[in-house]
């Protein structure tokens, strides 16, 4: 008889072990669902707080970009301005003296090339 007692001790543990390693294999694999779960929970969350702060940055781009047109435009009229009485005086000149416009062209022509020759030659 205490072979028998023995050997249904043993099976009693085993039984034991068997329904504890089923509940450990449960217990780690509802802990693992729960990691993922909450690990897609952060992603959501991080992404969202990507999207919105993505969204703020183009929404003050936009008004520096819009503040940035509003400011410039005198400066770009009054650029325009000068641009145009440059030409006018530049065509009146060449008008005057066509020679003499021909010649400062072709000098400053050469004056470049020779700049610029020398500077490939380094």
């Amino acid at each position: 008889m205490p072979a028998d007692t023995l050997s249904s001790a043993e099976d009693e543990l085993d039984a034991k072990a068997a329904k504890m390693k089923k509940a450990a294999k449960a217990a780690v694999a509802s802990a693992a669902e729960t990691g993922h779960e909450k690990l897609n929970e952060a992603v959501d969350l991080a992404d969202k707080a990507l999207r919105d702060a993505a969204k703020r940055i183009e929404k003050a781009v936009r008004e520096g970009v819009e503040t940035i047109r509003a400011q410039s435009g005198p400066y770009r009229d009054n650029a325009t301005q000068q641009l145009d009485e440059a030409q006018k005086y530049v065509v009146e000149r060449i008008k005057e003296r066509p020679v003499v416009a021909t010649l400062a062209g072709l000098g400053v022509g050469l004056l470049i090339g020779l700049m610029m020759a020398n500077r490939s030659d380094k």
